[in-house]
């Protein structure tokens, strides 16, 4: 069986070569042999930290040695060992010796050789390189350039904040069923398992320190689920009322959906294009006790699936950049590439005039993103206002509308839009 750092440099490789790593990962869980929860575990840290800092590790790399490495698999050993031996607690000596032993089992006679000099060239070297690249930006930062210019122009003073929390580690926030539980009494049985945990505005619960779904009192009952806390203000920004009906129109994989049905009794349709996606909606209602209408179609084209009866609420949870959430799939910053945001900003203008005909007079839709770019946010809503004189966009309670990721949440954004009598 191959050591993390082999298997999580298999990942860099397949990811920088354009693939998802969430799909590279449960490939890699489903091959046989099964890999040990322990290994399973080191391989995600691995692959995830190499991905979270992979500018600055390249930077390092690339002067570290005198031309390109030709050969992916080496190269991202290289980049895997590097992250271990600048942000994990394995022992230096610990790190070379297993890229080594990883190098000898690749095709390439002269790899074991080549790791080892580099990785050991990095530990003379490291105090003279770090600063170097503390002064290049995407070394520094750890994403490309025009990520961050964009979030420069866009923040002026809060860019900089922004791209360290996108390299941090996420919370773990749970939100409560309430038709089974509240807040303050599940806060109790976390307390009574051993696993401390905070109360966030909202009745959100954050974790002091993350733990498998496994160990959560009562989540296989429903009594709980794992949900940002940027996600879990999508309910009360709805403004619900029990008999509305209400549709999730981009609704996989059923976060906001059951949050909506755990808070208020409504007629809920969840639609989704992508019927495989649409079963772990399913799924996630049998466990938490909820029943809602299921609908696997298009919110870009309501006539193959509307039944014609307008909705009282509709969320509009659209596909985006997810550059507000980049710190839980840190592969976004180098899959994303400048011209995809317009791409999503065109599909986000048509989701949003398709849905809008559906609501009815007196509804309100919620526009939703996990995005921080303008051009998906701001410049979608503000422009579809100022083209829909029947579009009266309203203030919300709870947020100044983009949230940005911080020790509470991820990056999200919000925008309530009513439709008159």
């Amino acid at each position: 069986m191959l050591e993390p750092q082999a298997l999580a440099a298999g990942l860099l490789a397949e990811v920088l070569a354009g693939r998802n790593l969430n799909e590279a990962l449960a490939d890699l869980w489903a091959r046989p042999p099964a890999l040990p929860p322990r290994t399973r575990g080191a391989v995600q840290d691995l692959s995830y930290g190499a991905l979270r800092f992979f500018s600055r590790l390249d930077f390092l790399l690339q002067a570290l040695v005198a031309r390109p490495i030709a050969h992916e698999g080496v190269r991202c050993l290289l980049l895997v060992s590097l992250y271990q031996l600048n942000y994990a607690k394995t022992r230096p000596y610990a790190v070379v010796d297993r890229a080594v032993d990883a190098a000898r089992a690749m095709d390439a006679p002269w790899a074991a050789s080549f790791v080892n000099g580099v990785l050991r060239n990095f530990l003379r070297k490291k105090a003279e390189l770090l600063p170097r690249a503390d002064a290049f930006e995407p070394a520094r930062y750890s994403h490309p350039q025009w990520w961050i210019d964009r979030l420069r122009s866009e923040y002026p003073r809060d860019w900089a904040a922004i791209l360290v929390a996108n390299n941090g580690h996420p919370p773990m926030t749970l939100r409560v069923n309430r038709r089974l539980t509240d807040p303050l009494q599940y806060l109790t049985l976390l307390q009574q398992a051993g696993l401390d945990a905070d109360l966030l505005e909202g009745g959100a619960i954050r974790l002091k320190q993350p733990v498998g779904v496994d160990k959560l009192p009562g989540f296989a009952d429903g009594l709980v689920s794992v949900q940002d806390g940027g996600a879990q203000q999508a309910a009360a920004l709805l403004d619900l009322a029990p008999g509305q009906r209400v549709l999730d129109a981009c609704a996989a994989p059923g976060g906001k959906a059951a949050h909506i049905l755990e808070t208020t009794q409504v007629d809920l349709t969840a639609l989704d294009k992508d019927p495989s996606r649409l079963m772990r909606v399913a799924e996630n209602f049998r466990r938490l006790r909820l029943q809602g209408r299921l609908i696997a179609g298009d919110a870009a084209a309501p006539d193959t699936w509307w039944d014609g009866v307008p909705f009282e609420r509709i969320l509009a949870d659209v596909p985006c950049s997810a550059s507000g959430v980049v710190r839980r799939h840190p592969d976004i910053k180098w899959l994303r590439r400048p011209p995809d945001i317009a791409q999503f900003a065109a599909a986000q203008r048509t989701l949003l005039a398709s849905l809008w005909r559906l609501l009815a007079p007196g509804g309100k839709l919620l526009y939703a993103t996990c995005s921080l770019f303008h051009e998906e946010n701001e410049e979608i809503v503000a422009d579809f206002a100022a083209s829909h004189p029947d579009a009266t966009r309203l203030p919300l309670a709870n947020t100044h509308g983009q949230l940005l990721p911080d020790a509470a949440h991820d990056g999200f954004f919000y925008a309530a839009l009513e439709k008159p009598h």
